[in-house]
């Protein structure tokens, strides 16, 4: 599909992804990925039916075609401005036809999810003896390579080992995905899977939301010529942050130890002006309830659980119009925002993204997130 300088390719396949034929590239009339930091990412695809001719009368011709059955491969690749990116390398799961009432009107939509869906297909119960978290998460990971999973994988700023006559790490009736966001959420760690940077390729990511990079593009508001954003707006939540305070009594030791946290340890910081350090007497607290661990892993565990409540202080959603960006924004990135004032400009963390794309027309809707109002820069990227 190409339209207005944007191409689409659609690669589809059972064992192998391939070219999609005309049959089904003819009758493409919408597609909608969405890509989020937390979570499988998933896609759909819609289909133009019709019933034609002798074989027509037996069945939807694109209903025969074994391409649409679930559990099929799709890779879908933008090419914008001569540069190709993987925008998903998913599974079908589901497939939905609406018969039309006139003539013309009937549609297949196929839904999908990417690849790590294959790795909450089975729950099971196994042990992971003498292993931290980390290398757990890394060897699930691995057992997926012929998805093209290729593990990039964060230690958490504590590490407890288990010790095999202390504890054994198990996974109760978890499939490996479940079991992978567990261990992140005790971390204050994400897991998503993203497409590229070469098709068949995916990189799975277990570690903090990422902070670290080059921007992207700035998104502009009421910025003249420049502006990008069709519409946007934001949300202070200032209830949001949540500082822990309590007890543990050491498994080791056997001696009790306090639990404090006092603000997120995300780095580097986005905000100028951080909810949980400027409303500190505001802030709600919560009761350190974990049990069965050190008190070095408590402490991990309670300031995972306060940098995931700054992670959403200030929310922005929006619009953007694909084509007056000229890029592809990504998700699990950073961005920069300008022409909305002081308060809420500056660098965000693009947590989510939609992208609807049909001929004629590509948009994408954001979900920026950081933990405070103010911009930390002067400039953003332009």
């Amino acid at each position: 599909m190409s339209l207005l300088g944007i191409h689409l390719t659609l690669l589809i396949g059972r064992t192998l992804a391939l070219p999609a034929p005309v049959l089904l590239t003819e009758n493409l009339e919408s597609v909608e990925v969405t890509a989020a930091d937390q979570g499988r990412s998933g896609f759909q695809l819609v289909f133009k039916g019709g019933r034609s001719g002798f074989f027509g009368a037996l069945d939807e011709p694109l209903l025969r075609s074994p391409l649409l059955k679930p559990f099929n491969r799709v890779i879908l690749i933008v090419t914008f401005n001569v540069r190709p990116r993987v925008l998903m390398d998913g599974i079908i799961v589901n497939q939905e036809l609406n018969p039309g009432a006139n003539p013309g009107e009937t549609t297949i939509t196929v839904t999908g999810e990417d690849v790590s869906v294959m790795m909450d297909q089975d729950e099971r119960i196994a042990e992971h003896p003498a292993q931290p978290d980390f290398a757990i998460v890394a060897k699930l990971i691995l057992k997926y390579a012929r998805f093209g999973l290729v593990p990039v994988v964060i230690p958490p700023r504590v590490i407890d080992p288990p010790i095999p006559l202390e504890r054994i790490p198990v996974q109760c009736g978890l499939s490996d995905l479940g079991y992978i966001a567990e261990l992140g959420e005790r971390h204050g760690h994400v897991f998503h899977v993203t497409p590229g940077p070469a098709p068949f390729v995916n990189q799975a990511y277990w570690g903090p939301p990422k902070r670290i990079g080059v921007p992207q593009r700035a998104l502009s508001v009421n910025f003249g010529s420049e502006t990008n954003v069709s519409s946007i707006s934001f949300q202070h939540d200032g209830r949001a942050p949540t500082l822990v305070d309590g007890d543990v009594q050491d498994r080791r030791t056997n001696r009790k130890f306090p639990v404090r946290t006092f603000a997120s340890l995300r780095l580097p910081p986005l905000a100028a002006l951080p909810t949980a350090l400027v409303h500190r007497s505001q802030i709600r607290s919560s009761v350190f309830r974990a049990g069965g661990v050190s008190a070095i892993g408590a402490f991990g565990r309670a300031q995972a659980e306060t940098d995931l409540s700054t992670d959403q202080v200030v929310t922005a959603t929006g619009e953007l119009d694909a084509l007056r960006y000229g890029d592809v924004l990504r998700s699990r990135g950073l961005v920069g925002l300008r022409g909305a004032g002081f308060t809420y400009d500056g660098l965000y963390y693009v947590r989510s993204v939609t992208h609807s794309i049909r001929r004629g027309q590509y948009t994408q809707n954001f979900t920026l997130t950081r933990e405070g109002v103010g911009s930390i820069t002067p400039v953003v990227r332009p």
